[in-house]
């Protein structure tokens, strides 16, 4: 059975999931929640880890090195348990390893590491993924936290991404779940977007580059959340229609391109690692008072 654990300070508390490594709740001192709640009738996902792929693959299968695999969207790591390696008040580390049911889909020796933190009104989400094994491992990792829509003490407002870089990134679609890779004009108006629902009739919208390291999320006169990005490239933002939720999606790799390779090493933005290398990959949020 899974099992959960509470991390927090004088400022925010948050709460995950042995499941996935998942973030379940973070909240801030005064009793407001941030997070979405992951109610069934749009969505049961909170904030779960993609690896070793993120979004999909042709016909949920991958080939590695000529072999074909299964591979459902986004990855087996969200719905595997992890082990608590480590834990204080301020932080947990969940670590998942290589088991005779990993490598029957994806056939290297690996570990991932998940550890929350925080510190302040700030909250450390840092993915570790090290190649245990002899020979180069490619993968993909993406974060997929859902955050209030509206945000607390924010119903009734506009709510606004904005990139801290101002820029305008060109905007791809999803085809059948892979990317169709033809550039659509961006949304972003000097790095700013006003968010309808009707954006997200179409599923996700995803940036592949040019999103920039930082962002904000908030509400025309209301709260305003501040994101940083390590190691993330791609960006995506999606919701269901009229959902009460915001997926603010930073990754190092994306689904695969309607039409191209189903080879994972040849997924746009995939990570090759180094026997015996370790990537890092991570987001910082400030959560406003």
């Amino acid at each position: 059975m899974p099992i959960s654990i509470r991390i927090g300070n004088e400022d925010l508390t948050v709460d995950v999931s042995s499941l996935g490594a998942e973030m379940q709740a973070l909240s801030s001192s005064d009793g407001r929640s941030w997070l979405w709640t992951g109610d069934a009738a749009f969505w049961t996902g909170r904030s779960p880890i993609l690896f070793p792929i993120v979004g999909k693959a042709p016909d949920d299968k991958v080939a590695i090195g000529g072999t074909v695999y299964p591979m459902a969207q986004h990855g087996f790591a969200r719905r595997s348990e992890f082990v608590l390696a480590a834990s204080t008040e301020t932080m947990c580390r969940f670590e998942l390893v290589a088991s005779d049911a990993t490598r029957s889909v994806y056939p290297f020796d690996f570990q991932l590491a998940v550890v929350h933190a925080v510190e302040g009104r700030v909250l450390t989400v840092t993915a570790e993924v090290t190649n245990r094994g002899r020979k180069a491992m490619p993968f993909g990792l993406g974060f997929h936290s859902a955050f209030a829509w509206p945000l607390p003490d924010a119903s009734g407002r506009d709510h606004v991404v904005t990139l801290d870089n101002k820029g305008e990134p060109g905007l791809v679609r999803l085809e059948g779940g892979l990317i169709n890779p033809a550039p659509l004009p961006s949304p972003f108006d000097a790095g700013r977007l006003v968010l309808d629902h009707a954006m997200f009739e179409q599923d996700a919208m995803i940036f592949p580059d040019g999103a920039g390291e930082s962002l904000s999320y908030g509400a025309e006169g209301g709260p305003v959340m501040q994101f940083h990005f390590e190691n993330l490239p791609n960006l995506a933002l999606w919701t269901k229609p009229s959902a009460p939720f915001l997926c603010i999606e930073p990754w190092h790799g994306t689904a695969a391109e309607a039409g191209g390779s189903s080879e994972l090493s040849e997924r746009p933005s995939t990570t090759i690692l180094a026997p015996g290398a370790v990537a890092s990959f991570a987001f910082t949020v400030k959560i406003p008072e």
